[in-house]
């Protein structure tokens, strides 16, 4: 399992970043197993909650600081979590006091997306440990600073994709190294959503205790609208990046891990808003398709909402094609195979499951994920990550490069070494973004 993992990192670590050498770093603390870490979550609506129970559920992790731009969700946390553990906790609007806060040992990230990666950078450079929610970026120059930022500062930085520490899910890519499905030739992922009409709630005064400057951070202003906090950012672009870049990820770094490749470089996509006249600018239907001449091999993503069928008995998951069988993951925890034209079943696993090996559901999972998290913390070692840094640039870039070619409405060539489109500096535009004010992704980090 670990040759995989590598592997698979070797095919981002050398694109783009050939000057780029891990300095040797002396870590600002060094745990032992009885050592307490203090944590801080920075985003606290959503799926914030979960980083909240992850880390609180690790021996000797402590989370000492909330922190949201809603001063209204942080007082709401502040209670459930009294209630829940019999603790204080501190509240921060603003992510940079956290940074400057010398007791925190590690962040936890669940902001929006378009925050992500400034937030990494912001934590490296402090001298913190991070976990970052997926999409690790909002566009892919930046995904590649936050790679070069964890190398520079020698910090461990685990992507939320938990996917990658369930043993039934590793269990089935040993599965296809080993050849049990044949040579494996495409990818499918699959996000079929229940995503409902969002309307359009039109501009209106920010409510009394959002920090809307904060919450904007990088992206450029807009005026205040209640289809964008806290959920349905998601679905404009300046903020999110639509469902490839949201469920998606989970979906789009399983392809890549199981096929082992890195950057693609054929890129078409094509879908629309076929269901509601609300205000999202994203498509509800998308189809996007990455092809990879030099390795044989191909990936299919698709998106799809509301009423629909599905695909091998699984709505949100993976589908692997080998020239003996396939191979279907079925969310985040489970999988089968069929062996052969008539479809024989063949091996199976789910965590905590009864079929196939029945592994421990515990070992997996969000608490999972970040068990290993802290536990690359304590011993300083980003080898032994499940999700490192650099998995985090390559998922969430698969998405940016569907997402680029949807709205060109064409077919790109990208060259995966300079991380560039091929002669076309309109592309290469969508890359990156303008940069707000003082929340500002630099350039050396």
């Amino acid at each position: 399992m670990e040759l995989t993992r590598r592997s698979f990192i070797k095919k981002t670590t050398a694109a783009g970043s050939a000057a780029i050498v891990a300095p040797t770093i002396i870590p600002s603390k060094v745990f032992g197993a009885n050592d307490r870490i203090n944590a801080a979550v920075l985003g606290v609506n959503g799926r914030g909650k979960n980083h909240i129970t992850g880390l609180m559920n690790q021996k000797n992790v402590q989370v000492t600081i909330l922190c949201d731009p809603d001063m209204n969700i942080l007082k709401e946390r502040q209670k459930s979590f009294k209630k829940t553990y019999n603790k204080d906790v501190a509240l921060e609007q603003d992510l940079r006091r956290v940074m400057d806060n010398k007791d925190i040992d590690v962040v936890s990230i669940a902001s929006p997306n378009h925050w992500h990666a400034l937030s990494v950078i912001w934590a490296c450079q402090a001298g913190k440990d991070v976990y970052v929610e997926k999409p690790g970026s909002h566009n892919i120059w930046e995904g590649r600073k936050m790679v070069e930022a964890a190398q520079k500062y020698d910090r461990i930085v685990q992507h939320g994709v938990q996917l990658r520490s369930s043993p039934a899910i590793n269990e089935a890519i040993q599965l296809m190294r080993e050849g049990y499905i044949g040579r494996v030739y495409m990818a499918r992922g699959l996000v079929f959503r229940w995503r409902a009409d969002i309307g359009d709630q039109g501009f209106s005064p920010v409510p009394e205790g959002i920090d809307y400057d904060l919450w904007t951070g990088p992206a450029p202003m807009r005026p205040f609208t209640k289809n964008l906090v806290h959920y349905n950012w998601h679905w404009h672009w300046d903020y999110g990046n639509g469902d490839v870049g949201n469920q998606g990820i989970h979906e789009t770094d399983l392809c890549m891990w199981g096929l082992d490749v890195g950057f693609p470089t054929k890129i078409t996509s094509m879908g629309g808003k076929f269901l509601w006249d609300d205000c999202k600018e994203v498509p509800e239907v998308l189809t996007s398709i990455y092809k990879y001449p030099d390795e044989d091999k191909i990936i299919q993503f698709e998106v799809r909402p509301w009423c629909t069928n599905t695909e091998e008995g699984t709505t949100v998951g993976n589908i692997f094609y080998g020239d003996k069988g396939i191979l279907v993951v079925d969310g985040y925890d489970k999988y089968k195979t069929y062996l052969g034209k008539n479809r024989k079943p063949g091996k199976s696993g789910e965590d905590g499951g009864e079929s196939g090996t029945g592994m421990d559901r515990g070992a997996g999972g969000t608490d999972g994920h970040f068990a290993n998290f802290i536990d690359a913390v304590r011993k300083h070692d980003k080898t032994i990550l499940n999700g490192p840094v650099e998995t985090a640039h390559l998922s969430s870039g698969l998405a940016h490069l569907g997402n680029i070619a949807y709205r060109l409405e064409r077919v790109l060539t990208f060259n995966p070494s300079s991380e560039t489109f091929v002669n076309d500096p309109e592309a290469d535009r969508m890359l990156t973004r303008n940069y707000r004010g003082e929340y500002v992704v630099p350039n050396k980090v």
